[in-house]
């Protein structure tokens, strides 16, 4: 096998030359440069990735820890950071969250070399925080971040929660059932407070039996559905926390014969690809920024890895309403 000894000898330069041609050219004369080239490519030299990274201090990859694949949330952003850092020339190594613990997951990443981390799995407080800042690795939270300061991506959650509490009073329901997920989680506790804010401030209180925390699950969303459903006094409209879970919801309505939305009407959140589908049509809430949230978190993620600031970047991006089809007048 050719080694970079090998493209030395035969260029007639230093090893250190060879080094430096392969991962910072722009220091080595062009005359220089053009010969290890042409070494390389008469001897049929592959560098080693691993060899190169050691030289570099740069394993050029970074690792995603994602929430679950049943959230087209995710499946959205996920594919945008791959897709934004292999543009980079970055591997992305992914990682997805297990529910109610996530200490598998960083025990992986613990053991894994990379020159960043974006995180979308983190609760409000969270005792992995602490040992995430003792990596050393630059990192950004993206749709959900922990109470302690940090660099984070997120929309503005309590915002979307009010948009949607008014339309749907502005719609004449005044029975509206919120299903969300963990209010560990800064996605749902702060879209559920602006969900309870306007409503309180106008004077409705949401029954308690409707207000409805599931794991985010499709088997859990469907069984609380169907608790819900059963109820002799029935909302008018479902405020599903994200899109996913709004997607769910129509799939029990319409498997108990609901009609969506002259029956009820139902609301989401995120604004997810598959949301404005012809066969969903969801009424939802999302960024008024058109990057990918994902996308946003991994260009600020490489910011920070190019200049590391002892500032925190804080993005909250503003958010609006995007009538469709699923939510109407009483």
């Amino acid at each position: 096998m050719v080694s970079s000894k090998d493209v030395a000898k035969f260029a007639g330069v230093s090893q250190t030359t060879v080094s430096r041609v392969l991962n910072a050219p722009e220091t080595v004369k062009e005359k220089t440069r053009q010969r290890v080239l042409d070494a390389i490519e008469t001897l049929n030299y592959h560098p080693n990735a691993i060899a190169r990274s050691l030289v570099s201090n740069s394993t050029r990859s970074i690792a995603l820890v994602s929430g679950p694949l049943h959230n087209p949330f995710f499946a959205d952003s996920v594919t945008a950071i791959i897709q934004f850092a292999r543009l980079q020339g970055y591997q992305v190594t992914v990682h997805f969250e297990d529910l109610g613990s996530n200490e598998s997951v960083f025990e992986s990443l613990a053991k894994s070399k990379v020159d960043g981390m974006i995180l979308s799995s983190i609760y409000l407080e969270d005792p992995i925080f602490s040992k995430l800042s003792r990596f050393g690795i630059p990192f950004v939270f993206f749709n959900r971040k922990p109470v302690e300061p940090s660099h984070f991506v997120e929309i503005d959650n309590l915002q979307a929660g009010r948009l949607g509490a008014r339309h749907l009073l502005d719609l004449g329901h005044r029975h509206i059932a919120w299903v969300g997920g963990p209010q560990t989680m800064s996605t749902f506790a702060g879209r559920y407070a602006g969900f309870r804010e306007v409503m309180n401030e106008n004077g409705y209180v949401t029954k308690p039996s409707w207000t409805v925390v599931t794991d985010t699950s499709p088997q859990h969303i469907h069984k609380q559905m169907i608790r819900l459903l059963k109820e002799k006094e029935k909302p008018t409209a479902i405020f599903a926390a994200t899109d996913s879970i709004a997607i769910y919801v129509l799939d029990v309505l319409k498997s108990m014969g609901y009609r969506v939305p002259e029956d009820i009407s139902v609301l989401g959140i995120d604004n997810v690809t598959w949301s404005s589908h012809s066969s969903f049509n969801l009424t939802t809430i999302g960024a008024t920024y058109p990057k990918n949230l994902g996308q946003i978190g991994v260009e600020t993620l490489f910011s920070i890895m190019e200049s590391p600031s002892e500032k925190w970047i804080q993005k909250t991006l503003p958010v609006h309403l995007i009538p469709r089809g699923t939510t109407a007048s009483i």
